[in-house]
């Protein structure tokens, strides 16, 4: 399976390689982790995967096959792709809040870590906020959909009583399925009874 790919193109000559003189240059960045997925670049000419963070290939032209892959430092990356770079968005950042069993209560812990979301969604301007409710198997799969629905609700009812624009948030639920942790049914599991909080 191809992982989330993150590269640059650039379209302007790169005098530094021989390999582009007026060509584009592709690079494999890494995600926020290090990691990197892999991309295909393919034209009429053949084609080169970019497997590392780092790796790069040139194109000249449509007719000729993307050069060996070769590396680029992090200093060279930034110098030919600085301006791209700065273009592309912000990684998202992830929240988990948990909560009491069977309840819209936030356990300690994530009552403090609430603190944190808004000053995340004022720092980035955020106009694209997703709540999303989870509960654990216990009880019935309706009443867990719309008790996770109650939690992502509460969320969102706190943001905005904090100054949040309603409208930059998405609430939804998703009672017992997509759990953290996989359970026989009526099983309580702590880490499964929570909502996740997006900022974009």
């Amino acid at each position: 399976m191809i992982k989330r790919k993150l590269f640059v193109v650039i379209l302007s000559a790169v005098a530094c390689f021989s390999c582009t003189k007026n060509g584009n240059m592709i690079v494999l960045l890494p995600d926020a982790d290090g990691t990197a997925g892999q991309i295909e670049v393919s034209n009429k000419g053949g084609s080169q995967s970019l497997r590392q963070p780092g790796q790069a290939t040139a194109v000249q032209s449509v007719e000729v096959a993307p050069s060996a892959p070769f590396h680029l430092t992090d200093t060279q990356v930034r110098r030919f792709f600085a301006e791209s770079i700065d273009a592309l968005p912000l990684a998202p950042i992830h929240f988990t809040l948990y909560f009491i069993q069977g309840s819209t209560q936030l356990t300690g812990k994530s009552a403090q870590l609430f603190d944190e979301i808004l000053p995340a969604t004022v720092a980035r301007k955020s106009t694209d906020v997703s709540i999303v409710g989870h509960t654990d198997r216990v009880g019935p799969r309706e009443a867990n959909f719309a008790l996770a629905f109650d939690r992502a609700r509460m969320v969102k009812d706190l943001l905005v009583a904090r100054g949040v624009a309603p409208d930059s948030l998405e609430v939804a639920s998703h009672g017992e399925d997509n759990p953290l942790v996989k359970t026989p049914d009526e099983t309580a599991e702590p880490r499964n009874r929570r909502v996740e909080v997006i900022v974009r």
